[in-house]
């Protein structure tokens, strides 16, 4: 797919706005949000395409609900993706319900597994109705334009040799590795995670179904999507095991993962070297502070988020809608103050620091004494005997898996029709 906008004479500047760093989800929905605002506003993304594998594909009723709040829903919904309602488990070999989405009382009660190129690409389509939104692909931010203490836009490369994107507001989205983060010297407060995950595809055939979410076992522990024609897996294993795991050998990695889930054992062939096994070194993070004057850090950016729960894009589209919904109307008129753009910093850290607290939690009391092995059993925990004897109980993380902490609802003002 072409980007949206040829990129402008090597050397030059441009004016804008806002220049948001970054095509995630947060990125691009924030780019969504302020274009239908009106407000003149660039995206930077410093791929050629979206098509960037093993990143998060599951989007939440909470997401579904704001694709609804803006007209979009049939049209995504068109897209394909597998749904999931019930999450169950084999822990130590007992059956588990973790929690049963169907139990909500919401539009969309079902989290959407979609790849996450499809979720990136639909948003930057449906935004190219607004002529004051441009999104340039193939452009990477490098440095911080500075005007004394206030930052005044990106230094970036294109194809075409560099360029400068002066902009009132630069909002960094991009990610937990993020440049724009490190340039402004922002401190990043690292909690830890006590795993890291191998991500890979098995073959599914069409007569192969099964609904076991998660794996868990003495020293071991695996989550398996039915993605459709294929099996995405993701392989927990301890923090910094990655060399002893591959030191093993493939094979022995493949046995293993047999054992835990013998519905795979058609399909893992197609895992053909360690070529094909992705390594994603799990982060649990944030910043104290999300602003400087004329910049604001929101998604990964400002918080980096475990895998537990599969929370991460809708969380940063939550930080979007927010962000829409305080700084829209200001940016009407120039940058917000550092105050008014701290609003979104003092809107999201309560959710964000509840959802790590959850995650730590499951870290430490389960994935934490599952990863550490041994010859007992695994015993599984109180709470989790009780929520799957107790069906009317598995509505709770099925509400705190789908819509979050303090979900965000679209209250920007879309501009009026030129």
């Amino acid at each position: 797919m072409e980007p949206d906008s040829s990129h402008p004479p090597q050397g030059s500047s441009v004016k804008v706005r806002c220049c948001i760093v970054g095509g995630g989800p947060a990125g691009m929905m924030l780019g969504y949000l302020l274009g239908r605002a009106g407000i003149d506003v660039v995206v930077l993304e410093k791929h050629a395409d979206f098509f960037r594998d093993f990143r998060g594909d599951t989007v939440h009723p909470s997401t579904l609900q704001v694709m609804d709040e803006l007209g979009l829903i049939d049209g995504f919904l068109k897209l394909p993706h597998q749904r999931l309602q019930k999450m169950d488990g084999l822990f130590g070999g007992t059956p588990v319900r973790i929690a049963d989405l169907s139990r909500l009382h919401t539009k969309y009660p079902f989290i959407a597994f979609m790849p996450q190129w499809d979720f990136l690409n639909f948003l930057r389509e449906a935004g190219k109705r607004f002529a004051s939104l441009k999104v340039m692909m193939n452009t990477e931010a490098v440095d911080l334009i500075r005007r004394g203490e206030t930052i005044a836009g990106v230094r970036a490369t294109t194809p075409e040799g560099p360029i400068d994107i002066e902009a009132d507001l630069t909002i960094a989205c991009d990610g937990r590795h993020s440049t724009v983060r490190e340039r402004a010297g922002f401190e990043v407060q690292e909690i830890g995670a006590p795993m890291d995950v191998l991500w890979f595809r098995a073959g599914r055939k069409a007569d192969e179904t099964e609904n076991v979410f998660a794996r868990v076992e003495p020293g071991k522990m695996m989550i398996t999507f039915d993605r459709g024609d294929y099996w995405q897996c993701a392989y927990v294993i301890a923090k910094g095991q990655h060399d002893a795991v591959k030191a093993r050998g493939l094979q022995a990695l493949l046995d293993d993962v047999v054992r835990m889930a013998p519905i795979l054992r058609s399909g893992i062939a197609d895992v053909k070297s360690f070529d094909d096994v992705k390594l994603l070194t799990v982060a649990i993070n944030r910043l104290a502070r999300w602003t400087r004057p004329g910049l604001l850090l929101i998604g990964d950016a400002a918080h980096a988020m475990s895998p537990v729960g599969g929370v991460g894009v809708n969380l940063a589209v939550q930080d979007a809608v927010a962000t829409a919904n305080l700084l829209a109307d200001k940016l009407q008129h120039g940058c917000p103050s550092e105050d008014e753009l701290d609003a979104v910093r003092r809107r999201r850290e309560f959710p964000v620091k509840m959802t790590q607290a959850m995650q730590v939690t499951v870290q430490n009391n389960i994935i934490s004494g599952a990863l550490q092995g041994g010859d007992r059993p695994l015993k599984v925990p109180l709470i989790v005997r009780l929520i799957t004897a107790l069906p009317w109980l598995q509505g709770i993380p099925a509400r705190l898996l789908a819509l979050g902490v303090r979900p965000e609802h679209v209250q920007s003002k879309a501009a009026p029709a030129s």
